[in-house]
């Protein structure tokens, strides 16, 4: 397996030339695309991602030990299948549409001004996680622990409180409507 540190890859194609197998540490990735890449048993520790297309590339056992991923697509990606041990990612200003993060624990995950639609969050462990003007429309939340999750400027959710643990979440005035959608009553 071959081990990659302190590298720097930029404007690459991958779906021409597939990501060697193996480990990326401190790496850089700027303007690559992934689109459909197989990333299956690659190790990415405290690695940044910015500008990049990984969408719908292939999770399972991928390692995204303190990755951090900045103005990326991100679409239709099942992170569910990466290895879960040490699992540490943050999203800044990227596009997440369709993607799955089922049961899984990233307590204190930022998605800072991201996109989210249609995302999958049913049973996963959101604790102290950051939706800072995050966009949820159809977003689900399905028995997902929210405790201290901060949703004071994300709109376009839907949060069930007696089917999620939601204490101690901070919320806004002006977006309480997500949270009580569900009974159909009028706030005016």
């Amino acid at each position: 397996m071959a081990y990659f540190t302190d590298d720097n890859f930029e404007s690459i194609d991958f779906t021409d030339q597939s990501l060697p197998n193996g480990e990326y540490e401190n790496c850089h990735f700027s303007n690559c695309i992934f689109n459909g890449c197989d990333l299956s048993e690659i190790a990415f520790s405290n690695s940044d991602f910015e500008n990049c297309d990984l969408s719908n590339a292939q999770l399972k056992g991928t390692a995204f030990r303190d990755a951090r991923f900045s103005h990326c697509k991100l679409l239709g990606l099942s992170f569910e299948i990466c290895n879960p041990f040490l699992l540490a990612i943050s999203f800044t200003n990227c596009l997440l549409d369709y993607s799955s993060f089922n049961q899984l624990s990233i307590k204190n995950t930022c998605f800072v001004g991201c996109q989210l639609q249609e995302v999958d969050f049913t049973e996963a462990d959101l604790s102290g996680a950051n939706f800072k003007e995050a966009n949820l429309y159809k977003t689900i939340f399905e028995n997902t622990q929210l405790q201290d999750a901060d949703f004071r400027t994300a709109v376009h959710f839907s949060i069930d409180p007696s089917r999620n643990a939601v204490k101690g979440a901070r919320f806004s005035k002006e977006n309480l409507m997500g949270l009580v959608d569900k009974f159909q009553i009028i706030v005016e």
